[in-house]
């Protein structure tokens, strides 16, 4: 057998004080761990009601986009090696205001989405063996005690939250891994052939919802400033990882409607758990549910871990203009405030929402992320002078405005009510992005005067 490693690390030391130790495999891994989550556990049942045997046609879309957005973080990427992914790019591109944005939307509109999302599938994927589940009184109990006992570790330290996640990589893939093998060989021709070409429409709708299952590779550029040879490796990682990933998806989505055909959307709250029940009985259906609530749960522990430390940065930088939010709890060292503030308003928003209206939130948030890295790459192109060592894709601006205008087809799919609700949520961050930058300026006028009337003779 031959095995695929990354050469011996060569630490390098940056400005930032990061050490480049992070190879191609270590960042394509990280790619995969943070891609691969909750949403494929629930999404074929989606996929099937939306456009029957011919959901394939979403993977392919959601996967044709996902690749081009990803080259275009690529090339940014390779010229933009700084801590901070998406943020540095955008910032970096179009100025603070953008920056802002960017930072917020991730937070406020990506990540918690999301995060309520998956707590909302987990709910699901409970409910197949236990239909207590589908009341929303025991459901929303539910989240408060999730979310409290997620809570409550990571106030009291960084280790303890970590110990939460170790085997989520593992518990993910081995039962999703498990059921395209064995169910290859159970997949009926009949299941899969189409009745119909489904409706530009229909495809948008769909893959507006699928493209959930395909967020969070930006998530996992934040390490770029600790990556070795970053102009080559980063490229490189995107682009197996990306591959990998829609394989992957693609192959569960064939074997779940190869086995169960017609009858796939009827299994909406555990699909995989009724196809591994198909080809492995019970054993397959404990196998599933154990795997994807370990799955979730991880994810959501992950989240809880990695998402207030970015509240707190912000808090702290401020950007974000909540001075508590930056507080270190005196006796556990952790940003406990900004802690609270996220598992609170995450359990908020998964009592208020299901998993599929959280979802499409949450892909339209990040999709107008990918826009601005995608106009970034356009704007650096025409502004810096191109530096051979570092990536370009290929085809002039060809990508990049096709990636432009495939996010702004899946943006059209939103309901008139989730696109004024994006629209007055960016007007909310525009005042707070004003405002933030008036009492800087206001407090730096005060400093001037005060120094001003010091040094007075």
């Amino acid at each position: 057998m031959i095995h695929i490693v990354d050469p011996p690390p060569v630490s390098t030391q940056t400005q930032e004080g990061l050490r480049r130790e992070v190879g191609v495999w270590g960042l394509g891994s990280n790619l995969i761990n943070t891609v691969v989550g909750a949403g494929i556990f629930v999404l074929p049942a989606v996929v099937a009601k939306g456009l029957g045997s011919a959901g394939i046609i979403a993977y392919i879309f959601c996967g044709i986009l996902i690749t081009m957005v990803m080259l275009c973080f690529a090339e940014v990427g390779s010229k933009i090696t700084l801590s901070g992914g998406a943020y540095n790019y955008i910032g970096i591109a179009f100025g603070k205001y953008f920056g802002f944005l960017t930072t917020n939307i991730f937070i406020f509109g990506c990540s918690l989405l999301a995060n309520a999302a998956v707590a909302n599938a987990l709910a699901d994927t409970l409910s197949y063996p236990l239909p207590l589940f589908n009341n929303a009184v025991f459901r929303g109990f539910f989240f408060v005690a999730v979310y409290s006992l997620l809570s409550i570790p990571n106030i009291r330290g960084v280790s303890k939250g970590v110990a939460l996640i170790k085997i989520t990589t593992l518990a993910k893939l081995t039962p999703l891994l498990t059921l395209l093998v064995l169910g290859a060989t159970h997949v009926s021709i009949d299941n899969l052939t189409w009745e119909t070409a489904p409706s530009f429409h229909d495809i948008g709708e769909t893959s507006l919802i699928l493209f959930f299952a395909f967020q969070g590779a930006e998530n996992s550029l934040g390490i770029s400033g600790e990556v070795r040879t970053p102009k080559k490796t980063i490229p490189k990682g995107i682009l197996i990882s990306i591959l990998i990933v829609v394989l992957l998806y693609a192959g569960i989505q064939l074997v779940s409607q190869g086995i169960l055909g017609d009858s796939l959307p009827l299994f909406g709250n555990a699909p995989l758990a009724e196809v591994a029940n198909q080809i492995m009985g019970p054993f397959g259906v404990t196998l599933m549910i154990v795997g994807a609530a370990i799955s979730m749960f991880g994810y959501l522990s992950g989240d809880i871990l990695n998402m207030p430390r970015v509240i707190f940065g912000a808090a702290r930088d401020r950007v974000i203009p909540i001075p508590a939010l930056a507080r270190i709890h005196p006796r556990f060292a952790t940003p406990y405030m900004s802690i609270i503030l996220f598992a609170a308003l995450g359990c908020a928003y998964a009592i208020s929402g299901g998993f599929t209206q959280l979802a499409i939130l949450s892909s339209a948030s990040s999709l107008l992320i990918y826009l601005g890295v995608a106009l970034a790459v356009i704007k650096l192109r025409l502004t810096k002078a191109r530096d051979p060592k570092t990536f370009r894709i290929p085809g002039g601006y060809t990508i990049p405005i096709l990636a432009v205008i495939a996010i702004g087809w899946f943006l059209s799919n939103l309901s008139m009510n989730e696109k004024i609700g994006m629209a007055i949520f960016i007007g909310i961050l525009s005042v707070l992005f004003l405002a933030v930058n008036w009492l800087k300026k206001k407090g730096r006028d005060g400093e001037h005067a005060v120094e001003q009337e010091i040094n007075r003779p």
